[in-house]
């Protein structure tokens, strides 16, 4: 299958691009310099690429970072998206078009809702996730009215080695192998009270093209693994796997201005629709990020 793919240069990019070529596909980038909010750009790589299906990642996915710059983000994550389907559509074979969606969409949920549904209320708290809600409306209204096949997932946490600055994991892990390296007895930390549900970004990209193989147009999907740990946990999971000995200390600089109590997916929608669980043991995600973070 010819696939082209947007934000390849992200995080969950490249994982995603080799897991495509070693399934056989022919992946295509946009050229360098591309800009996902120039209609123009985004028409003429479509029109060069002419892809049998989309895989669009390119976005501001960074919570913090929408709080600061809400117009860039939803410039970037709701008009980027539009571009893209208005080249999709004016493909003379329109694409398969999966967007990458986010379980922030779904906000404040109620303790009675958990574990999420797809179809637990959309009441999105973050300038992210307003966006991301935005885009993938725009996603369902581009298959209703015009018929371009469109499917969207809303991913729970994802993590694994290479993730960036930002992020729980990731933050958490390079701060641990910073105090260590620096004699540093003390962790600083965010809030550690939110449960947050993890998966291995390598179990993440399965699951996006077996979404876009098997998943139903103008469908969502939750990519989650139906389990749900406290930041507390992952922190004392890291220091034990670490070998470090070291005291949580709060840093009010790291506490989120809206921090959601609990975001646990139900993944019982994709398992129907493609048979995808997940493979990999959350000790060996930790694990590897911890190496990663100490090169």
């Amino acid at each position: 299958m010819r696939v082209f793919v947007t934000g390849g240069h992200g995080f969950v990019g490249p994982y995603l691009r080799a897991h495509l070529e070693a399934a056989g596909d022919d992946v295509v980038a946009p050229p360098d310099g591309w800009e996902i909010t120039d209609p123009a750009q985004v028409n003429a790589a479509l029109q060069e690429a002419a892809p049998e299906a989309i895989y669009h990642l390119a976005a501001i996915s960074n919570v913090v970072q929408s709080w600061q710059e809400p117009a860039l983000t939803f410039e970037v994550n709701a008009l980027g998206t539009l571009h893209l389907l208005e080249a999709a559509r004016a493909l003379e074979t329109p694409p398969r078009v999966l967007l990458i969606g986010s379980a922030e969409v779904y906000g404040k949920v109620r303790p009675d809702e958990v574990p999420i549904t797809e179809n637990t209320p959309l009441r999105p708290v973050t300038p992210y996730a307003a966006s991301k809600v935005a885009a993938e409306y725009l996603g369902m209204q581009a298959f209703l009215a015009y018929g371009l096949p469109v499917l969207s997932v809303r991913a729970f946490n994802h993590i694994g080695p290479t993730q960036s600055g930002g992020f729980v994991v990731a933050d958490l892990a390079r701060r641990i192998v910073e105090a260590r390296r620096d004699g540093i007895k003390t962790l600083p930390v965010g809030n550690l009270s939110p449960r947050r549900d993890f998966t291995d970004v390598r179990d993440v990209v399965r699951a996006y093209r077996l979404l876009v193989e098997h998943g139903a147009a103008g469908e969502a999907y939750n990519v989650c693994s139906g389990r749900d740990v406290a930041v507390d946990e992952l922190a004392h999971r890291l220091l034990e796997l670490s070998g470090a000995d070291l005291t949580l200390e709060t840093d009010p600089a790291l506490v989120r201005p809206v921090d959601l109590p609990v975001l646990k997916g139900d993944p019982a929608k994709i398992e129907q629709a493609t048979g995808w669980k997940p493979e990999i043991p959350l000790d060996q995600t930790l694990t590897e990020v911890l190496e990663h973070a100490g090169t």
